[in-house]
């Protein structure tokens, strides 16, 4: 990354408009063109106008409104909840755990993308992230947000979460540090934390763009106060790039361990279904997964509701779609090795819950997860394909449906039957628990719509440094 004085001038590393003064309208599609000396201010003006309009498109305040009604059913079913107690849930012996942790484990699965993309791919020097990655972190944060309601819930007694933090408290209890609960504490939260500082250290230099450019005082205190004195000097790049490699270097190892640490909560376990060594490897893939196909489930709208076409181009949601491709295959053999493990195996137990997974009472889904996310993604195999905005779409919110069947099917099909037919037990949801999954994409989206209205969507500084 190279220093760029804080002068509100912007470069893109997709080029450079003709020379005109249109830079105001978010809908100018001019492809930029490098070498133009307008360049730099037709960049900064793009990204900036989207925070800086009025009014934002109509579209977003229908987008908000449906988001924003949606969480708050989720907070009035988390009220209900806490109130009368987990049994308005459908859960029942031996079915322990079915929504709930279904729900965490898509989350965490979903916070994976953003982490992937401004870590790993930082490092790896590949320039195609900038368009990309600021929002990526956004939605890993807003993501991790959403799935760190669920263990809090799970719980029953959602006061008393706090027991899981080796901390003092008025019992003089310790947790059990031998209960993957508690591991999954430890890695969402200094994921979290990583994230939030990485997302917050990328953005100080857009947020003093954001700063000098404020024309209302609560603006300029508010984003300065963000920016933390930010000025462009070189010694304020010299640390900023130092930090920012340290954080990525923090965050990477993250990518591989947080979702390999969720997956010991079922590898550690005797269930048939569960005992496997190849979930962590799995769980990291299908993590990256599903969190790709999310990115360009927000990216698509995004960049045609906000004029970002110069930015997120289609050579950014082509190469996401190969990652797709990459992992969606590697889920494939997961799905495939597991059938094998257990005919090699020759364990009853395990012969019979693969076979009860595909062909039981809940075959059909077992067949949507393995639809979803082992053939529809191969059509990516084909480069129309990979163009096809419309193809994107629908094929990444396939993925996503998916691979949350994945986690329906892995935690309810392997507890509705054990080891013992006198303790099986069919589980049904009840309505607190789809309100509840749907309240949490109300929440997801609420934030991501009010990220996308006050903070910049790109990292500016970023896309001028690759130029």
């Amino acid at each position: 990354m190279t220093a760029i004085p804080n002068d509100n001038l912007t470069v893109s590393p997709y080029g450079v408009n003709e020379r005109d003064n249109t830079f105001n309208d978010p809908r100018h599609r001019a492809p930029l063109v490098v070498g133009d000396s307008a360049s730099f201010h037709a960049i900064t003006e793009k990204i900036c106008y989207v925070a800086e309009s009025p009014r934002p498109p109509r579209a977003w305040y229908v987008a908000f409104a449906v988001a924003f009604v949606w969480m708050n059913v989720m907070g009035a079913m988390i009220a209900y909840l806490l109130f009368t107690g987990v049994g308005v849930w459908g859960m029942n012996r031996p079915n322990m755990w079915a929504f709930d942790i279904t729900n965490f484990v898509f989350w965490v699965g979903i916070g994976h993308a953003g982490t992937l993309i401004s870590a790993i791919l930082f490092l790896f020097r590949q320039k195609w992230r900038t368009g990309i990655n600021r929002f990526a972190e956004a939605m890993t944060i807003f993501a991790v947000c959403c799935a760190g309601i669920f263990p809090g819930i799970h719980v029953g007694r959602a006061w008393f979460a706090y027991w899981l933090f080796p901390i003092p408290n008025q019992m003089g209890m310790w947790p059990n540090f031998f209960s993957p609960l508690l591991w999954d504490v430890f890695a969402v939260s200094t994921y979290a934390t990583v994230s939030v500082l990485f997302w917050y250290m990328g953005m100080v230099p857009d947020l003093a763009t954001f700063r000098d450019r404020a024309v209302t005082k609560w603006r300029f205190l508010l984003y300065g106060i963000a920016s933390l004195g930010w000025r462009g000097s070189n010694r304020h790049w010299h640390v900023y790039e130092k930090a920012y490699l340290i954080l990525a270097a923090l965050a990477t190892p993250l990518v591989l361990s947080v979702h390999s640490v969720v997956s010991f909560d079922f590898a550690v376990s005797q269930v048939p279904g569960w005992h496997t060594t190849i979930f962590p490897p799995y769980f990291v893939a299908g993590a990256i997964f599903s969190g790709f196909a999310m990115v360009i489930t927000l990216a698509i709208p995004a960049r045609e509701l906000f004029g970002l076409k110069d930015f997120i181009t289609m050579r950014h949601l082509d190469n996401m779609a190969k990652i797709i491709l990459v992992t969606g295959s590697l889920v494939s053999y997961a799905y495939l090795m597991e059938w094998f493990i257990a005919y090699y195996s020759s364990s009853p137990f395990e012969r019979f819950h693969f076979m009860n997974r595909e062909f039981g009472n809940m075959f059909w889904a077992g067949w949507i997860m393995f639809s979803c996310n082992a053939i529809v993604p191969h059509v990516f195999w084909f480069k129309w394909c990979r163009q096809n905005k419309w193809m994107l779409m629908i094929i990444c919110a396939l993925v996503n449906v998916g691979m949350w069947f994945e986690r329906f099917v892995i935690i309810v099909t392997s507890l509705s039957r054990d080891f013992l037919p006198s303790s099986w037990h069919w589980y049904y949801p009840s309505y607190v628990e789809v309100l509840t999954l749907m309240g949490s994409f109300g929440l997801f989206f609420t934030l991501f719509l009010l990220f996308c209205r006050y903070l910049p969507m790109v990292a500016m500084a970023e896309v001028k440094s690759i130029m």
